[in-house]
């Protein structure tokens, strides 16, 4: 058992046990790796992609307001992104933004290892963040963006008023 403050210092610390009996070995970074090391290259991949806490919250909280939508789906097909929460009739998009992998200007820390790498990737988040709300509008979908910091009971006002309904409470 490990318990760390940080889900990088659990997970490297894991490594090291699992190591220790025996039950992996090391081996070398594949080539195509952006990781810095095997400790790091575990973190990314424990990353998740959907389903995580803060978008957990908010879905939450949305179905206790008596809202329905749908999880982790292209709001336009042919785009090849995916927002967190979207109601499809309505044509909103909801975005959970992580503050490390979208730049928050309060939370954003860079990294020291392998910075320039990094800085590049989150340059390109925001880039992509901001086409991606664009083509959006374009085609007449409202875009919500939040951080992961934020109060989901806030940022589920924000969803009601976007739709233009008065709660409803199940």
């Amino acid at each position: 058992m490990v318990e760390h403050r940080t889900r990088s210092a659990n997970l490297s610390e894991g490594w090291e046990k699992a190591r220790a009996l025996g039950l992996v070995r090391d081996e070398m970074l594949p080539a195509e790796s952006w990781a810095s090391s095997r400790e790091v290259r575990a973190s990314m991949r424990g990353n998740r992609g959907r389903d995580t806490s803060p978008e957990l919250q908010l879905r939450a909280e949305l179905h206790a307001r008596g809202l329905r939508y749908r999880v982790s789906v292209r709001p336009l097909r042919e785009l090849r992104r995916t927002a967190d929460v979207v109601f499809p009739k309505d044509r909103l998009a909801v975005f959970v933004d992580g503050c490390f992998w979208h730049g928050c200007q309060e939370h954003h820390r860079p990294a020291n290892t392998n910075s320039e790498f990094w800085s590049k990737k989150i340059a390109d988040n925001k880039r992509r963040d901001i086409e991606t709300n664009q083509l959006l509008v374009e085609r007449g979908w409202t875009v919500i963006r939040c951080w992961e910091h934020e109060d989901p009971k806030a940022v589920a006002d924000r969803v009601v008023t976007a739709l233009g309904r008065s709660e409803q409470r199940g």
